[in-house]
């Protein structure tokens, strides 16, 4: 009985050495990020994010305070999205072309990009709603806590470094420039001040360590790739096999014997 349990033994740790090579592996954006948001254009406000990502599914903790309170006589509509495509850097004053005193979401984008993801407060999350009012945070304080769906750009841009966070809406009492300026037609939508859809906080997504080593980046100093899960689901497989083929040759070495 002995002998027989020993030799059904082997073929069942191959079989689970098969299956762990054959575990998918966790993507390259999968993972913890977060920012602290650094002020743009005079603002005086801060604000934070964490992102937990599996797939295509990111859980979203922002939190935003010291903002601009009221826009004509209402609580102020700050949109804010996740950006890609492009440097991962947020902008500075000497990105301000033309001179007035604003950095614009069209001076800003060269570091930045394009939006991948709108952090609405509810309903859906595509650029489209990128200008949506009735979906951005509302008044000076506020958080957004959701789970929402990242669509193939916005993991591109977490696996590359390069999603970065900006919030809109500037505070005209704090922005430093003249009423005529901070209220001259927006690049985006001309029915909407400039100082309302510029850029106040800003800051890039830096994956940080959440049960696994951190995905690159200069802050972690660490480089590692997609596979090294497989990687080490493989060399495990290989131990297991290495104790199936050792099993092998104890239970026939002793049959032999016995013979």
């Amino acid at each position: 009985m002995n002998k027989k349990m020993r030799l059904l033994a082997v073929p069942a740790l191959a079989i689970s050495a098969v299956a762990l090579a054959a575990s998918p592996a966790m993507a390259a954006h999968d993972g913890a990020y977060s920012s602290t948001l650094g002020q743009l254009n005079g603002t005086t406000g801060t604000g934070s994010i964490t992102l937990d990502v599996a797939g295509d599914q990111a859980t979203v903790n922002l939190q935003v305070s010291g903002l601009a309170e009221t826009f004509m006589d209402a609580p102020y509509p700050h949109v804010q999205h996740i950006h890609g495509g492009a440097k991962g850097v947020c902008p500075t004053p000497a990105d301000d072309a033309d001179g007035n005193g604003i950095v614009n979401v069209a001076e800003g984008a060269p570091g930045y990009g394009d939006i991948v993801t709108t952090l609405t407060t509810s309903g859906a999350t595509t650029p489209a709603e990128g200008l949506n009012l009735a979906l951005g945070g509302q008044g000076g304080t506020y958080s957004v806590q959701r789970t929402i769906t990242i669509d193939d750009a916005t993991q591109k841009a977490l696996a590359a470094g390069t999603a970065v966070v900006v919030v809109h809406g500037l505070d005209p009492a704090t922005a430093g420039v003249p009423a005529e300026v901070f209220g001259s037609p927006s690049e985006l939508n001309p029915d909407l001040p400039l100082g309302a859809t510029s850029p106040a906080l800003c800051g890039t997504l830096v994956k940080t360590q959440m049960g696994e080593m951190p995905y690159g980046g200069a802050d972690t100093g660490v480089a590692t790739e997609s596979s090294n899960t497989a990687g080490m689901v493989a060399l495990g497989g290989g131990l297991v096999l290495a104790a199936a083929a050792g099993g092998t040759y104890v239970v026939r070495r002793r049959s032999a014997d016995n013979a």
